[in-house]
């Protein structure tokens, strides 16, 4: 018999994180139920207080209905700006523990401490005392799920929410596991709920005693032979420290559906200068160019354009996606736009042009120049003139995404997209 692994894999949770930012900072919010996402007609709410949560709001919800359930919350726009410093500061605390940290958000991580019991303790010990500096150091409270596999530690510290610690004890872990609902595990979404319950299975244990066989049949070779795999524990990811961006884009759903080609592009042109400052921010440059657009019926489409060679320019991404939209035709309205850009690559490892195609040199400066009064006076402080309408600049509204290998779109539509969204 194979003897049990050690609980070496700690999976670390921000309780409601951008609520409990907002509360935080705002003394007069504590206590109360607080909803932060997007306040117009067709915004999402991405966090909600555990005060909030009583009344039915979670993530991922209609802001509308979220207003139903709750007419007396505070409903208010995201600041990732803050919650990005307040997330690096607890990711600082993380890595004075161990290197091995794997980001999965701005308030999620997995680490793993097997490397460092001789300096903290077992893991256990290691938990609570990364809960308890991350109390004292920063004043927010976070969840951690102590265990043998990724898997079983992002189950831990679900159960233990809010503000608690939970070791599945090696030798225990299938009878903590096979209880759960399945609906539990990742790569479990309704539409594959729906067929495990066709055979007749609700529960984890349930779906490990299917034949692998069966469930290849029904959900295809790949899910099939993952999730029976997970229903026995069987999770070999280990902990990369290194999570490596695959794109970098910003969108908007608008109050109203668009239809007026010139509106459409200066969105777009806005969301790509924007996208473009991310790319810069972050120290990154991409290839390709992608546009998102997003029709009333949540009918969704995509085109895009390879670049000759990787760029951060606002003037090359606006480009491209100027070009992009102007194949798309709008006559049914677009609820949403998106501009993304992916084949990532960084600065050091590209071969710098020669400044010969006139121009270039100029972009990059003024793109700098550009980025430096933003970082002085805000985002909202220059923009392109073409940018500019009757209500002055509008450059800061687009949710921001940072995408990596595993990551979870926080803003994402819940109606737009309905197959698979990971658990949590």
């Amino acid at each position: 018999m194979t003897a049990p692994s050690s609980p070496d894999i700690l999976h670390v949770d921000l309780d409601a994180f951008f609520a409990s930012v907002e509360q935080l900072l705002d003394p007069a919010l504590r206590g109360r139920p607080v909803i932060v996402g997007g306040t117009g007609t067709r915004g999402v709410v991405a966090a909600a207080s555990y005060e909030a949560r009583r009344f039915g709001v979670h993530s991922a919800m209609p802001t509308v209905r979220a207003r139903r359930l709750c007419p007396d919350g505070a409903f208010l726009p995201p600041r990732l700006g803050v919650y990005r410093e307040y997330s690096d500061r607890v990711f600082a605390i993380l890595r004075s523990f161990t290197p091995l940290v794997e980001p999965i958000s701005l308030d999620e991580a997995f680490l793993d401490v097997a490397g460092v019991v001789r300096l903290f303790g077992p893991s256990p010990e290691v938990a609570r005392r990364i809960r308890e500096r991350v109390r004292d150091e920063t004043g927010l409270v976070c969840s951690v799920g102590v265990a043998s596999t990724k898997l079983l530690a992002k189950l831990a510290s679900d159960l233990s929410k809010p503000d608690g610690l939970l070791l599945v004890e090696p030798g225990t872990e299938l009878e903590f596991l096979h209880p759960m609902p399945v609906g539990r595990l990742w790569g479990v979404g309704p539409a594959t709920q729906r067929k495990l319950q066709r055979l007749g299975v609700k529960t984890i244990g349930e779906l490990a005693a299917v034949p692998e066989t069966t469930l290849v049949a029904g959900l295809g070779k790949k899910v099939g032979a993952h999730l029976h795999a997970l229903a026995w524990n069987r999770d070999e990811r280990g902990v990369t420290p290194e999570h490596e961006t695959k794109s970098v884009s910003a969108e908007e759903t608008f109050a109203r559906d668009l239809v007026d080609p010139a509106d459409l592009d200066r969105e777009v042109r806005r969301l790509a200068d924007r996208t473009a400052a991310r790319l810069r921010g972050a120290g990154l440059r991409g290839r390709t160019v992608t546009l998102k657009a997003r029709y009333g019926d949540f009918r969704t489409i995509t085109r895009s354009t390879t670049l000759p060679e990787a760029t951060d320019s606002s003037r090359a991404v606006v480009k491209a996606a100027a070009e992009l939209l102007a194949a798309v035709d709008p006559a049914d309205g677009l609820r949403l736009l998106g501009v993304g850009v992916s084949n990532i690559e960084r600065p050091e490892h590209q071969q710098e042009a020669l400044p010969l195609a006139g121009g270039a040199p100029e972009a990059a400066s003024l793109d700098q120049a550009v980025d430096a009064v933003r970082a002085r006076f805000g985002p909202d402080a220059m923009a392109p003139a073409s940018l500019v309408d009757r209500g002055g600049l509008r450059t800061r509204r687009s949710t921001e995404h940072l995408w990596g290998p595993d990551a979870a779109d926080p803003g994402a539509d819940p109606a737009a997209d309905p197959g698979e969204h990971r658990n949590g």
